[in-house]
């Protein structure tokens, strides 16, 4: 039968939203906050300071792979514990770093922390809340893992304006402190623990090469371009290391990441819509910013306030969205939510290098919308069609498929941008003579060409929001009754398949 706990942890999962709170704004902090580093530490090339946001995003997403056997070996007051005190370390190293090889230690110390976060919040979600109530739940851990992250520009951009950037570590080292003693006084287990599993570690050198190599090709494809060679023998590495990695996982008996939650259709479905959803959406968010700052001059700080409505109402319609899912299913919210997010996106394809500061706020804000009644339900769907032994398996894959996606999409979009840019730009200096133009004129030139890339790339973003407009007609809702939740239980070998409805 299904495994949750008598009395819901309230507490417990309190704390626990402190901690992924604090790890997930993290991440997005310190992105408007790399020129202000470069200044202060003296850094001169751009491509080094990037490393404190390519290498946070590379520790996570070798380890989140692994998540899944550390959520399974050990407790999760024991696991949640260490990975704060870590991320503390790691705060606290960034804070007061002398120069930026320390800074730089102190940010992937911080990620070997909070890769583990999102993903153990989410399996105690899932057995903390019986099958019928997930919805709300994970619409309420929706709204920490969307409000964190979209807050961190507009914060960071006010921090670093008015304030030094390291104020940004600071300001995070009291709350990651307060996290880490109300677990070590409050923190109970609430999972069952397998003392028996054992670490792989071929795989696990196989996940950091495959999942790493490919984080780290694409993360950089978009600057030094696809056909640099780095780029490309990282790619090579990274996709044989992680075909090899899938092979291995079929074969062993006790894989790090088991992969039979793709057996489940709705898992699998679940899977592929978010995949795909996530390639729009992450792009969304650079191609926007990219259109404020470089297109109309507006600075980082005032950008952040322009997309920080949208970050507001995603966060709020999250839960709601939640509780719309236990009552409604996912088709419905699915498809309401992908049909809103292709008509924004289409307004945001029409952009203009005069669109009214009303205009970009309202579309962008209707976009973040549609993507709050898309992700969480979906997801949800999906692993409550699982039995609560590949929960965290399940997790695991949904994580590194988002982070992975995300980051591909993200460098596809921006080359698909700059390639376009280019041209537009040769094509408006065609039969110019360059002598012939003013400073202004070769900027709006410059702003035109850039927006065309930047048109281009949200029709790109259409289309693949369409493919999975299309793949939200083939949703089914898991029949989360008594007597199916303990077929689904007992689905470990094949025998039942869970029912859909």
């Amino acid at each position: 039968m299904d495994t949750t706990v008598n009395k819901t942890p309230y507490l417990m999962i309190s704390i626990l939203f402190i901690g992924a709170f604090v790890s997930f704004l993290n991440n997005s902090l310190l992105n408007v906050a790399l020129p202000s580093i470069m200044v202060d530490l003296g850094i001169e090339n751009y491509s080094t300071v990037q490393w404190l946001a390519t290498g946070y995003m590379l520790v996570s997403g070798v380890l989140i792979p692994a998540s899944a056997f550390l959520i399974t070996r050990f407790s999760n007051r024991y696991l949640f514990i260490t990975a704060m005190a870590i991320f503390t370390l790691g705060t606290a190293f960034a804070a007061f770093a002398p120069n930026f090889g320390v800074l730089l230690a102190g940010r992937m110390v911080q990620a070997a922390g909070s890769s583990v976060m999102g993903p153990l919040l989410m399996n105690i979600m899932l057995v903390s809340f019986p099958r019928k109530q997930r919805g709300t739940a994970m619409g309420v851990f929706g709204m920490v893992m969307i409000a964190a992250p979209a807050i961190g520009p507009t914060l960071s951009g006010y921090i670093v304006e008015y304030h030094n950037w390291r104020l940004l570590f600071e300001m995070i080292l009291p709350l990651a402190v307060i996290s880490l003693a109300l677990a070590i006084w409050k923190f109970r287990n609430v999972m069952d623990q397998n003392k028996e599993a054992t670490l792989d570690y071929a795989s696990l050198v196989l996940s950091c090469l495959g999942f790493g190599g490919l984080l780290y090709g694409v993360s950089n494809a978009s600057a030094d371009g696809w056909n640099d060679p780095v780029v490309i023998a990282t790619l090579i590495v990274g996709g044989i290391a992680l075909i090899l990695f899938i092979v291995r996982q079929l074969r062993l008996d006790k894989p790090l990441l088991d992969l039979r939650p793709y057996k489940y259709p709705m898992f699998t479905l679940a899977s592929i819509i978010m995949v795909v959803n996530a390639v729009a959406m992450f792009s969304g968010m650079i191609l926007t910013p990219a259109y404020v700052q470089d297109v109309r001059g507006i600075s980082p700080m005032h950008s952040g306030l322009m997309l920080l409505p949208g970050a507001i109402i995603m966060a709020i319609m999250s839960p709601i969205t939640g509780r719309l899912f236990d009552k409604f299913g996912p088709r419905m919210l699915a498809f309401v939510g992908l049909t809103v997010t292709g008509i924004s996106t289409w307004m945001l394809a029409h952009l203009q290098i005069d669109s009214s500061y009303t205009y970009i706020v309202v579309v962008y804000s209707l976009r973040m919308f549609g993507m709050s009644m898309v992700m969480m339900p979906i997801m949800t769907n999906g692993l409550n069609q699982l039995p609560t032994s590949l929960n965290p398996h399940g997790t695991a894959i949904n994580n590194t498929a988002q982070q992975v996606s995300g980051a591909i999409g993200t460098a596809v979009m921006v080359t698909i941008m700059n390639s376009v840019a280019t041209a537009e730009g040769e094509n408006l200096m065609q039969g110019v003579d360059p002598a012939s133009l003013t400073e202004a004129s070769m900027a709006t030139m410059s702003q035109q060409a850039l927006l065309s890339g930047i048109q281009y790339s949200f029709y790109v973003a259409l289309v693949i929001n369409i493919v999975a407009l299309i793949l939200s007609f083939f949703i089914k809702r898991v029949d989360t009754s008594d007597k199916n939740v303990q077929k689904i239980e007992k689905e470990e070998d094949g025998a039942v398949k869970p029912a859909i409805t």
